[in-house]
């Protein structure tokens, strides 16, 4: 029963990051983002949504899988820390660059944030592979979505 409550916590609280983040993303997407030139590999709006709701519960699973292991020890907590700086992290992207309709901000962002995952993944991989390799499509899509957010800033400059 402790587990299921340690798994529902760490999902909700990472789906929580991205309920939180929606309201700066919704005002500006119909308005200012839709002026912004994007690239042709920009993918359209609706697959934001899905795809994040399936990496923040996957998130979620990865963090309750090194959580579970225990809190007392320094790795975990360590791993711990990591993984809630880049959740963080990842919540003030949305206001860098939808709520302060700033690009560049959003870009200066993302990168420190790609540099939290794959410090995480580096703390979490000793302690589980399984939840390293839950953060992958995490990793690969933050990748993306740095591209993305640099030719945005190349392309409205």
């Amino acid at each position: 029963m402790k587990n299921l409550l340690k798994l529902t916590v760490s999902i909700v609280v990472c789906e929580l990051v991205g309920i939180l983040s929606t309201p700066f993303t919704l005002a500006a997407i119909p308005g200012w983002y839709a002026t912004l030139v994007k690239p042709p590999f920009s993918p359209p709006n609706w697959v934001f949504g899905p795809v994040w709701t399936l990496l923040y519960m996957m998130m979620g699973v990865s963090f309750f899988l090194i959580w579970q292991l225990g809190w007392k020890k320094k790795k975990v907590k360590v791993a711990g820390y990591y993984f809630g700086a880049q959740l963080a992290l990842n919540f003030l992207w949305s206001i860098a660059f939808f709520g302060l309709r700033s690009p560049i901000l959003g870009l200066v962002t993302i990168v420190v944030l790609l540099a939290l995952i794959i410090l995480t993944m580096k703390h979490f991989s000793p302690l589980s592979r399984v939840a390293f390799y839950l953060l992958v499509p995490y990793l690969l899509w933050v990748t993306f979505a740095t591209i993305l957010n640099g030719s945005i800033v190349v392309l409205n400059r």
